[in-house]
């Protein structure tokens, strides 16, 4: 047997290289991680959790507005951009340093710089070689921005948490939940915001319900909805402001364009060829339900692979994986029925099927729905709705579908995730007793299919 320098060598410190790292050196591994940009990946840095502190400042415009209602009066708030990114920036800088310590507490050898494979047991990193049994890749995603002249003027998610200047005047471009995001957060902070996107509508593997909802609030909200429509150029003009052409012949003026149209595998300069590793024409790794890559020592997981580029899978990758390699207990993950949240304005939940794919699925599909003002907004003044959806499946009563666009939509889905994984059917939700008054017990009391 070869003497190697770890057992796992892993590229990439975020949440499933981190989890996978951590639980392999606790089952008794050898164990290294290099990460050459931030500790915690895209979520912690640049990711989920930047956004949803953007995203719970950006709500506190419509609650001074809403609070009249209630008897609040004399409100006139300022906001401060600056304030609002050095406090993220402390915020993040603090998850950096729990991810730092959770790696050394278990053991790991954390190494600061770009690994690259050399072959399928060998690393390069900072000038040095260094041997290991088993190669683990966790390096992620990266914002794509396709090309077109003037490219060079706008930013990506990656950077519009470091603006140095609020941008009163907004294009976002992109027709995913990262791009109705960010257009409901700088709404919300002031901004003047457009969204233009390709496609007719937005959100395109979403249910057809809640992406028309979803639009139809935007737009009361202030946010210039521009369907079918695409950029052809920018140019910058000598103010710094931000000339955009768009392919029906018209132009605005922005301060700042953001592109949120997609991510892909972070594989530059990686060496996947050095090693021999297969990937799909998209450029994800080929892996098998145990994650490995077309070679027998190498692995990968996360948003290089196949799959949902969400955190809490990664996550579940990350242990799937150590177990199987290091505590002679194999797993395989189950990527059914995975919740997910979209914090647009308003929210996002769902869980299952759409209807459109049940359907596909299914003979005999039953779907309820409803549509109601919440009661916080009865007073608010806010025309805001809530709209609920469960899709059945009629031949066994089992729900296979759950969506929501309102107020805590993630919250309420995540318990509506775990009746599904647990099999609840419609009859179970009707004999459910809700909690009242909340807008989740809606869930529990629709009897009329639509």
């Amino acid at each position: 047997m070869p003497t190697y320098d770890y057992d796992l060598f892993v590229i990439g410190a975020g949440s499933g290289g981190v989890r996978a790292s951590r639980m392999a050196s606790q089952f008794g591994a050898k164990v290294a991680v290099a990460e050459d940009q931030y500790l915690g990946g895209t979520c912690v840095n640049v990711g989920c959790v930047p956004k949803k502190l953007f995203s719970y400042a950006s709500h506190f415009s419509e609650e001074f507005r809403h609070s009249k209602g209630f008897g609040w009066s004399d409100i006139n708030p300022t906001f401060d951009w600056p304030t609002l990114v050095a406090n993220k920036d402390t915020e993040i800088s603090r998850l950096n340093g729990i991810y730092k310590n959770l790696l050394e507490n278990a053991g790991v050898t954390l190494l600061d710089g770009r690994a690259t494979l050399v072959d399928t047991h060998t690393i390069a990193i900072n000038d040095k070689r260094i041997t290991t049994d088993k190669i683990l890749l966790a390096t992620g995603g990266w914002p794509f921005i396709p090309d077109f002249p003037g490219k060079e003027h706008v930013i990506s998610s990656n950077e519009i948490f470091y603006l140095k200047k609020f941008p009163n005047r907004l294009l976002v471009v992109g027709g995913g939940y990262i791009a109705v995001e960010f257009a409901g957060i700088f709404s919300g902070l002031g901004a003047d915001v457009t969204l233009s996107y390709r496609g007719p509508l937005f959100l395109r593997n979403f249910d057809t319900d809640i992406r028309t909802v979803l639009a139809t609030e935007m737009a009361k909200k202030g946010v210039t909805l521009n369907f079918n429509s695409n950029v052809v150029s920018v140019s910058k003009e000598k103010d710094g402001i931000l000339q955009v052409c768009f392919d029906n012949g018209e132009s605005a003026n922005f301060d700042s364009i953001l592109y949120a149209t997609g991510r892909a595998p972070n594989t530059t300069d990686l060496g996947l060829e050095n090693a021999g590793i297969k990937t799909n024409s998209n450029g994800t790794i080929i892996v098998d339900k145990y994650h490995k890559t077309s070679i027998e020592s190498i692995y990968a997981l996360g948003d290089l692979i196949e799959g949902p580029e969400l955190t809490p899978v990664a996550l579940r990758e990350g242990t799937a994986l150590a177990n199987t390699l290091f505590n002679n207990a194999p797993q395989i993950v189950d990527y059914s029925n995975i919740p997910t949240a979209v914090f647009s304005h308003p929210n996002i939940g769902t869980v299952g099927l759409t209807e459109e794919e049940a359907r596909k699925s299914f003979t005999n599909i039953e779907i309820y729905k409803s549509t109601f003002k919440h009661l916080k907004h009865t007073l608010s003044g806010s025309d805001e709705k809530t709209f609920m959806k469960l899709v059945v499946n009629k031949d066994n009563d089992l729900v296979v579908g759950v969506h929501m666009i309102g107020p805590d939509a993630g919250e309420i889905i995540q318990g509506m995730a775990i009746a599904l994984k647990a099999g609840a059917t419609k009859s179970t939700f009707d004999s459910t007793i809700g909690i009242h008054p909340t807008a989740a017990e809606e869930f529990v009391t629709m009897r009329e299919p639509s």
